[in-house]
């Protein structure tokens, strides 16, 4: 009992706890007022709260408060009913004097426990000045330049090329807004730009601008990096703004006018530009570190190894992460020397940044990722990240610690693959394989390509496989029409149907407990079956014929009598004494049915046997076109193969070429056709199958291996001629 009373008040606290979680307290009012104006202060918790405690605010004058009002909202959903309550507390304030003023938060009592409000900053404007608002000059609708406009403001004008400044366009307003129209930004050509997100539903805050109190909002605010040195404009914006002024005074009609008022509104619309401006772009000072990359800013670097000890083949990561502020997203991937005899595989790169008026900051991971191949002790040299410093103007660079790499022999390597240590260049590498790996031919598959199917086996298969099919059914068709003609014919198909149909009546008369019809509706539906099978009238039908021309269709002796003694079996008993039901349902099911099944197997007609036939012969050629593709594949492989093997590599690469354009694209096939390319001296279209297999099958380590080879033999090759080199520079 304790144990239940325990559990009870643990999960009634619990309860109380969930529901306490859920409680929210919030303090709401405008980020700025004008002096001698009154604004509200309010307080908001989403439950029924009491004792709330307001802090002293010395520096405004409560006029009204606290006012009390409660909200109550039902929403159902997936047919729940949920009930939620809020009680708002409103203060009316004006301000004593000018400048910017903190509200401390508020405390409320909800269900015995406390919740604190948020707390406030309000800055309190100055009022219009008097001198200034004459002026401006109207332009005959009651707008002047100053009651609307927009401004850019830029963070700097003078920076160093890829450092980041702030733009932003603002507008200014001091009638109330009817619309606004999508506006027109500047294509910011010469920078990178990166947008700053602002909230969808923007609200004009106040603001005091030259003496004029304004409703303002930001439009848009953009970070931008300027891609090369020197005077940089950033041309005019625009906006269209549809503003609401009074229109003239309506002449008294009623005296309801005096209440809802004379006048009338109308809308006016506006265009707003923003005047040019001109960003001077400084190039970046000279003594670059050889591992800048162009990263600008504010950065830093951490890097670390999945391994010091590993096997071949097995992979080794090296993590680089780079965080900062400034130009992230343009920043390069630092540079990771894998000794040479590494396979290395395209770095993984995960960036996660976010754009704010403080400018673009985040981090970049890289993932460098190499199998070694060779047994040995390495070292992965210090990773090192320079970058410009905007703050000091100088170059700074960060460097990792070095990495050393012990590589044992993996299971699946065999005693013959040498140990080796560091390479200082890849003249070393040539050495290490003699020649490239052999031709795969085992588990060779392709992949469908859609290009491809126009020309292919399985388009011509398309065009002669209906074609074939619409002849056969067409034969049937006509055959089907002949037999149809033919009542015997028709007589001996529908016999089965026939046979079941009274076999089922005589089935409900046995239910029934009818003896003499049950007896009848049997016999019908075996003389009517043997009638129809051949083609003999019931009336020339007896026992002793019977057996005869059941004999000619070659049904077996014992069958024949088996069929004689149920005919004497319904004979006797339909005028034999009244029986059982059961010894009834023992003649319909054991002695009749399963026979007539028997009957129907063996007295098929030659007609019968011919529509097997055919539909045997139909899917036999089905068959045989499905599998004709597979046959001819494999025996183009195997042709391919034996002409690389006697050294005709020209067959060889027609055959494998033949394969990819019928048949699709393969790893092993592309592999196969680099590997006769290189056979053939022919260096750059070994690279290039080599390359398409590796992306068909990426961790294939003789792909990898044979391309290696190959595009060392190209560099060998290179030679240089002259001056040639660096008038193409030039």
């Amino acid at each position: 009992m304790r144990k239940l009373v325990f559990l009870f008040v643990l999960f009634a606290t619990f309860g109380v706890v969930a529901r306490a979680a859920d409680v929210t307290f919030k303090a709401s009012a405008p980020e700025a007022v004008v002096m001698g104006e009154t604004f509200r202060l309010s307080y908001t918790v989403n439950a029924e709260g009491r004792d709330i405690r307001v802090p002293e605010i010395p520096d405004f004058e409560v006029l009204i408060g606290p006012s009390t009002s409660t909200n109550m909202s039902t929403q159902i959903i997936n047919g729940k009913m949920t009930t939620e309550t809020s009680l708002t507390f409103t203060y009316i304030l004006q301000p004593k004097k000018e400048g910017t003023f903190n509200i401390a938060p508020a405390t409320i009592k909800v269900k015995g426990a406390n919740y604190t409000s948020n707390a406030l900053v309000i800055k309190v404007l100055p009022p219009d000045k008097a001198e200034e608002a004459t002026k401006g000059g109207s332009t005959g609708t009651g707008i002047s330049k100053d009651d609307a406009f927009l401004t850019i403001d830029v963070s700097k004008r003078n920076v160093y090329e890829q450092e980041g400044i702030l733009v932003t366009f603002k507008l200014y307003v001091r009638k109330d807004i009817g619309g606004i129209d999508q506006p027109k930004f500047p294509e910011f050509t010469g920078f990178l730009a990166q947008e700053v997100e602002l909230p969808q539903n923007k609200q004009l805050v106040m603001e005091n601008y030259k003496g004029k109190n304004y409703g303002t909002a930001i439009i848009k605010q953009t970070v931008l990096y300027p891609q090369r040195s020197g005077k940089i404009t950033i041309p005019s914006g625009k906006l269209d703004i549809v503003l609401r002024v009074p229109g003239p005074a309506r002449q008294r009609t009623s005296v309801f006018d005096d209440f809802f008022g004379s006048s009338s509104y109308i809308d006016v619309k506006k265009e707003l530009t923003t005047p040019p401006v001109t960003i001077d772009v400084k190039p970046l000072p000279s003594g670059k570190p050889a591992s800048f990359s162009g990263a600008v800013g504010n950065f830093t670097m951490t890097s670390s190894i999945s391994s010091n000890n590993v096997k071949t083949d097995d992979a080794v990561t090296v993590k680089v992460k780079i965080s900062g502020n400034g130009n992230i997203k343009l920043v390069k991937n630092p540079e990771v020397a894998f000794p040479n005899d590494f396979d290395v595989y395209d770095p993984k790169v995960e960036v996660d940044i976010k754009t704010t008026a403080a400018g673009t900051s985040g981090t970049k991971t890289i993932e460098y990722m190499a199998i070694p191949r060779y047994a040995g002790d390495f070292e992965i040299p210090a990773i090192a990240f320079s970058y410009f410093d905007t703050k000091t103007g100088s170059y700074k660079t960060i460097t990792s610690e070095p990495y050393k790499l012990h590589v044992e022999q993996g299971k699946g390597g065999g005693t013959s693959s040498p140990v080796v240590s560091n390479f200082s260049n890849k003249e070393s590498v040539k050495y290490l394989g003699k020649d490239i790996r052999y031709l795969k031919v085992n588990g060779i598959h392709f992949v469908p390509n859609n290009e491809l199917f126009f020309g292919s086996f399985m388009y011509y298969m398309c065009y002669l496989i209906p074609a074939i099919l619409f002849i056969v059914f067409f034969f049937i068709y006509r055959k089907q029409v002949k037999e149809n003609s033919n009542l015997a014919l028709v007589r001996t198909k529908k016999a089965n149907k026939m046979a079941v149909r009274r076999l089922k009546n005589a089935g409900k008369l046995m239910k029934e407990n009818k003896k003499e019809e049950f007896y009848d509706e049997v016999l019908r539906a075996l003389w009517g079956y043997l009638s129809d099978k051949l083609s003999i009238p019931q009336a020339n039908l007896t026992k002793d014929n019977v057996e005869m021309e059941l004999a000619k269709y070659g049904v077996d002796d014992a069958l024949i009598k088996e069929f004689m003694d149920i005919l004497n079996t319904c004979e006797f008993a339909r005028y034999a004494p009244a029986q059982a039901s059961d010894a009834m349902d023992k003649l319909y099911e054991q002695t009749v049915w399963m026979p007539l099944v028997k009957w129907k197997i063996q007295l098929k007609s030659n007609a019968m046997k011919m529509n097997i036939n055919m539909k045997k012969i139909v899917f036999f050629l089905l068959v045989q076109f499905v599998t004709l593709g597979a046959f001819a594949q494999e025996a183009t492989i195997k042709e391919a193969e034996v002409a690389y093997t006697k050294e005709d590599y020209g067959k060889a690469i027609e055959l494998y070429e033949g394969l990819l354009k019928t048949h699709g694209e393969s790893a092993e096939i592309y592999y196969n056709l680099g590997n006769a390319y290189y056979k053939e001296n022919k260096i750059a279209p070994a690279i290039l199958n080599y390359e398409r297999a590796l992306l068909l099958d990426p961790g294939d380590g003789d792909i990898r291996f044979n391309l290696q080879l190959a595009r060392q033999k190209s560099v060998d090759k290179i030679e240089p001629v002259g001056d040639f080199l660096s008038l193409i520079h030039i």
